[in-house]
């Protein structure tokens, strides 16, 4: 990923912002939660585009948290040879899909699941994401609606950089061995893509009891193994990769296009 001589945590955080801005835009709710289709009579166009402004202040954050994270621990734990093992790779990972996990995603995304459940409802109680916060605030458990299934979130990040992560480095390293440059706009996009297809199927089971724990059923779980169990028990094992394949398609480009614009953000910064 990041050159560990030359690029700075600020590179690597302006990087991760830039990449994470880029992506999502229509943004819908997975998993247990039923909601009404968008009526385009309506709504309109910006119907499709409900949770826009969280999401995509979220994902930026989260993208930059993630890469500076990453590329920080990544530094301390190269050998004396510069040199980084999969584990390594997969630990760093870990700690930084951890971190954005906790300070990013999981508030960013209650403030998203609850403007979208609220823009498909007849009568629409928020004006926008600053209605949507005041509103939980308001209620005085604020904190604690905000970070309603922060465990689930962090694992559900911390798999999903670690596992994205070490593919896309391993992929990376590989090419790089092969052809001896570093690799090019379009490679950095194929290999994040491939990157995302492992993470997909790796970490689906953590997807769908996060987005359980965050809808409005999740009072019925005691806690995410809970609802782990519970999911298991009541619709079988391959209820835990429901949503895969509108999940493969989402990270697959998503992967793709954050890792091309990282790469490119960097050599500019470079």
């Amino acid at each position: 990923m990041a050159n560990a001589k030359k690029d700075s945590a600020m590179s690597s955080l302006l990087a991760g912002t830039v990449a994470g801005a880029l992506i999502k835009t229509k943004l819908q709710l997975q998993g247990s939660v039923q909601l009404p289709p968008v009526d385009l009579k309506t709504q309109g166009i910006p119907g499709l585009y409900r949770g826009l402004t969280p999401m995509l202040t979220g994902n930026a954050a989260k993208a930059g948290v993630r890469f500076l994270t990453y590329d920080s621990i990544k530094a301390r734990l190269r050998d004396s040879s510069g040199n980084l093992t999969m584990g390594r790779m997969m630990l760093a990972g870990l700690c930084a899909g951890i971190v954005e996990g906790g300070l990013v995603v999981a508030p960013a995304e209650a403030v998203k699941t609850r403007l979208i459940h609220d823009q498909c409802m007849p009568r629409q109680r928020f004006g926008g994401t600053a209605d949507c916060v005041r509103d939980i605030f308001s209620r005085g458990s604020g904190v604690r609606t905000l970070y309603r299934g922060v465990a689930s979130v962090m694992a559900r990040q911390g798999a999903n950089s670690c596992v994205r992560f070490a593919a896309y480095d391993s992929l990376k390293q590989a090419l790089v061995a092969r052809t001896g440059r570093a690799v090019s706009g379009p490679e950095a996009f194929a290999l994040g893509m491939c990157a995302g297809i492992i993470t997909v199927y790796a970490t689906m089971p953590l997807d769908v009891v996060k987005t359980r724990m965050q809808a409005g059923a999740a009072a019925e779980y005691r806690g995410s193994l809970h609802c782990f169990a519970s999911v298991v028990s009541s619709e079988g094992p391959a209820a835990l990769w429901k949503g895969a394949t509108p999940r493969l398609a989402r990270l697959m480009f998503s992967g793709a296009i954050v890792f091309a614009v990282y790469e490119e953000a960097m050599k500019m910064m470079r």
